[in-house]
C-alpha cells in the first residue's frame, strides 16, 4: 500500500475518533441539557451517589424519600419534581413507580427484584402515555459487555463442547439473588445458545440449565464473569465495577433523556446501541 494512502487512512481513523470523543464529552459535561427537579427514591449509598451526580450537573433534588420519611411520598411532592429516580428496594419498587404514575412523573428506576411485575408496569405505561425507563445495570461499560455477551453466545452456540456458566458477586447489602445485571445476562445467552433452556441459581447439573452463582462479599459494587468450558481449554470475559459512580451517571443522563418523552425506554434507547 503507498504510504501516501497510509497517512490518509491514519488521518480518516484519528478524525473520526477524536469526533467521537467530542461527542462522548458532550455527554458527560452535560453540555445543552434541561436542567431538572429530581425526586429520589431510596437515600442509600446509590442515592447519594446519584445525588452527587445531579447536582455536579446543576440538577435539583427536591424530594428524598428512604424508610424514615416514606410519609412524604405524596402527589403533591413528586408533582414538584420533573423526573423520579428510583434505586429502592424489590419491595418497594413496584408501589413507588405506580406512585409517579399516578402523579404522571417520568421514572427511571434501576432497582431490580421486581421483575415479575415489569409486563403490568410497561403496559400501563404505554397505555397511559407515560414515561418509564428500566436498566439491569446503568453503567456504559456494563452495556458494552452485554452486547460482548450477546456476539459471544451466537459464536458458542455450535460450539456444544462448551458448557457455560455465569458467576455474579455482590456486597452484602444486596437483598436479591441473582443480580439483574447476572438475569439479563443469562437471559441473553439463553435466547443464542439453544442447548440452555433456563437460567437456575446454584443450578444442579442439569445440561440444558444455565448455571449463576451468587457471591455476596464485603463492600463488592458489582462483578460479572461469564464462563465457557471445554476438556481442553476455558474461555472467559467478565465485567468488573470499581465503584457506584458509573451506575449514578448512567441513571443521571437517563432521567436527562426521558424529558419530554413518552414510552418505555431501555440503555439501548439512550446509547443507541
Amino acid at each position: 500500500m503507498p504510504s501516501w494512502l497510509i497517512i490518509l487512512c491514519v488521518l480518516e481513523i484519528v478524525s473520526v475518533s477524536f469526533v467521537v470523543f467530542l461527542l462522548f464529552l458532550c455527554v458527560l459535561s452535560g453540555l445543552n441539557i434541561q436542567l431538572m427537579k429530581i425526586a429520589i427514591l431510596g437515600y442509600g449509598k446509590m442515592g447519594r451517589e446519584i445525588e452527587k451526580i445531579a447536582l455536579s450537573r446543576h440538577h435539583q433534588i427536591i424530594l428524598k424519600i428512604d424508610i424514615q420519611n416514606l410519609h412524604e411520598l405524596t402527589p403533591e411532592n413528586l408533582k414538584r419534581a420533573d423526573v423520579a429516580i428510583d434505586f429502592s428496594t424489590p419491595s418497594t419498587a413496584f408501589s413507588n413507580i405506580m406512585a409517579c404514575f399516578e402523579s404522571r412523573v417520568p421514572v427511571v428506576c434501576g432497582t431490580t427484584g421486581w421483575l415479575d411485575r415489569f409486563g403490568e408496569v410497561s403496559r400501563m405505561c404505554t397505555e397511559r402515555e407515560l414515561t418509564f425507563f428500566y436498566a439491569s445495570n446503568y453503567s456504559l461499560g456494563a452495556n458494552i459487555f452485554f452486547a460482548l455477551n450477546k456476539y459471544l453466545a451466537g459464536l458458542m452456540n455450535v460450539m456444544n463442547d462448551y458448557d457455560v456458566s455465569l458467576q455474579e458477586i455482590h456486597h452484602v447489602h444486596k437483598q436479591d439473588a441473582p443480580s439483574g445485571t447476572a438475569i439479563t445476562l443469562a437471559n441473553d445467552i439463553i435466547s443464542r445458545v439453544q442447548r440452555k433452556k433456563k437460567w437456575e441459581l446454584n443450578g444442579t447439573g442439569d445440561p440444558s440449565t444455565l448455571k449463576i452463582t451468587a457471591i455476596r462479599e464485603d463492600e463488592v459494587p458489582g462483578s460479572h464473569k461469564i464462563t465457557y468450558d471445554s476438556e481442553v481449554d476455558t474461555l472467559e470475559i467478565s465485567h468488573m465495577a470499581k465503584s457506584r459512580v458509573g451506575l449514578a451517571l448512567g441513571a443521571v443522563l437517563a432521567a436527562e433523556f426521558v424529558i419530554g418523552k413518552k414510552g418505555v425506554f431501555s440503555m439501548g434507547d439512550l446509547l443507541g446501541m
